[in-house]
């Protein structure tokens, strides 16, 4: 019998500790979409296709499919708790053809805690791509305000080919031979492309058809078949990270059945392989120049009273060398590993733990190292692998080893100590011979709802100039507020930012042009 092993793919949200340890083992990425209603409207079945890309009538197929019912039960995890329900809705696997083959998407539900206050449903998605939805429902109070779960039932659910919605799932042997991200000569491009191929075909055999319909649009009209089964007539959308693509999605596809969109650090999927590039470097530069202004002011900083850009580069020059090792284990770091190692202390601003393994790589002490490549245990013939979601929401072509130094000679440009966005790079080598099913574009958002845009001035993953083009690109409708701090996801990190968030989801209040909250504490 095969056995699996659960991974994700991108960065911790900054409110829990289990998400940080996540993040500091996968170098995971979480986004959070939330959905509220207001009156109940029609039927799954009386549903019908349209312009703005409606579900269609409900169809069963000879194995009992696509039926538009979701079964609740109580869940494992919480058997005594009444308020919290989970459950399954089968979907079709490709909602070209809804009378084919379906799939399991897994949810869960918490009621609001005040009924007589309920405004409607609030749907979480973790984003990630491959975080559980349902996870943040189990969680809930730790994750949004007490006045949010007070007025909202709240729904999660694993997004399709995730956690517990058929996980994509490859082989762990071959995930164990991932060659490296960054290819030194067009031998090692060539290669790493070959793999990509491999891989591609590897986990598609042992995933089937779904692993073709994983990209967020498909996972936008989940969400509407959701909120069909739900007797919701509208949503309303509160998101982090990658889960803000499946908010611009459905408010694309289903702009009337948008109460409010609020997306916190958000994607801006209009982006071209060299904005990609140049602005996620830009970034994490600007993050690094904030943790040596902290070490310059804190006494505490293992490295105050140094000249840490200097330092920095001395460890670059060592791994350019061959010279910088990990002496936790011996292996030889890559100017990539030392960044990425740097980069995921950006995420919730952990500036010591950053100074004190730097100091330790200088000293040739053992320090705790984050790795980019996936855990794989190969006692287990099967690894669950997300990061194909993504791959297939990103057209990032790179013609050839030539191209690919380009680009990153333009990421040294914006970033000259760090010398990429070790995220950027992460995932242009990984989707490396890829064709997008859902590739960038403008956002056509038609929707007369107002939108909420939160994002911080130094982020790491969803950089400050990405929120500025996705508000130009919804006009008149879009709202900012800038959290002047670092790390990723802003809405947990103060009370300003929560105000903001939590009076925009139960009132619909837009925040005045120009809002910011200032920076906590460090």
């Amino acid at each position: 019998m095969l056995t699996t092993k659960r991974t994700t793919s991108w960065h911790p949200s900054g409110v829990d500790r289990r998400r940080r340890r996540l993040l500091r083992n996968l170098g995971a990425v979480v986004a959070v979409l939330v959905a509220l209603s207001l009156t109940a409207p029609p039927s799954l079945a009386g549903a019908t296709p349209g312009a703005a890309g409606g579900i269609g009538s409900a169809v069963a197929d000879a194995t009992g499919g696509w039926n538009g019912r979701i079964d609740w039960q109580a869940c494992p995890e919480r058997p005594d708790d009444p308020g919290t329900r989970c459950g399954t809705l089968r979907l079709p696997v490709d909602w070209a053809r809804p009378g084919g083959a379906t799939f399991p998407l897994a949810l869960a539900r918490r009621t609001a805690t005040d009924p007589a206050a309920r405004i409607g449903v609030l749907v979480f998605n973790p984003g990630g791509p491959g975080l559980s939805g349902v996870d943040t429902v189990l969680t809930a109070t730790s994750q949004l305000g007490p006045d949010v779960l007070r007025r909202f039932d709240l729904v999660g659910f694993d997004p399709r080919g995730t956690v517990r919605s058929a996980p994509v799932r490859c082989s762990s042997a071959l995930l164990a031979r991932h060659p490296s991200l960054t290819p030194t000569n067009a031998a090692e491009f060539d290669g790493l492309r070959t793999y990509n191929r491999q891989l591609r075909d590897d986990c598609r055999a042992h995933s089937g058809p779904l692993f073709d319909h994983i990209d967020s649009a498909s996972v936008a009209r989940d969400t509407d078949a959701v909120r069909a089964a739900l007797g919701e007539r509208q949503l309303s959308f509160y998101q982090w990270s990658y889960g803000t693509l499946i908010g611009q999605s459905y408010a694309e596809l289903f702009p009337d059945r948008v109460r409010a969109l609020a997306m916190d650090s958000v994607m801006d999927h209009s982006q071209g392989v060299g904005t990609f590039f140049r602005s996620g470097a830009a970034s994490n530069e600007a993050l690094f120049h904030e943790f040596v202004t902290w070490c310059e002011r804190t006494s505490s900083c293992a490295l105050h009273g140094r000249d840490v850009p200097a330092l920095f580069d001395g460890l670059m020059r060592r791994a350019d060398a061959g010279t910088l090792v990990d002496a936790s284990t011996g292996a030889r770091l890559t100017w990539f590993e030392l960044g990425f190692a740097t980069f995921v202390n950006f995420f919730d601003s952990t500036w010591a733990d950053l100074a004190t393994m730097l100091l330790a790589l200088e000293r040739g002490e053992p320090a705790s190292l984050a790795s980019p490549m996936v855990p794989v245990d190969t006692n287990q013939a099967l690894t669950e692998y997300a990061l194909p979601a993504f791959c297939q929401d990103w057209s990032l072509p790179v013609d050839g080893f030539a191209d690919w130094k380009r680009y990153l000679e333009l990421s040294r440009a914006a970033a000259p100590h760090l010398r990429a966005s070790p995220l950027t790079v992460r995932f242009a080598a990984i989707c490396l011979g890829w064709t997008a099913v859902n590739p960038q574009h403008r956002l056509r958002v038609e929707t007369t709802a107002p939108v909420l845009v939160l994002n911080g001035r130094y982020d790491p993953a969803t950089p400050y100039d990405g929120a500025l083009r996705v508000v130009s690109q919804l006009g008149g409708r879009g709202a900012l507020v800038t959290y002047e701090g670092s790390g990723h996801a802003s809405y947990p990190r103060t009370a300003c930012t929560r105000t903001y968030v939590e009076r925009y989801l139960t009132e619909r209040a837009v925040p005045p042009a120009g809002a910011s909250c200032p920076a906590a504490p460090a």
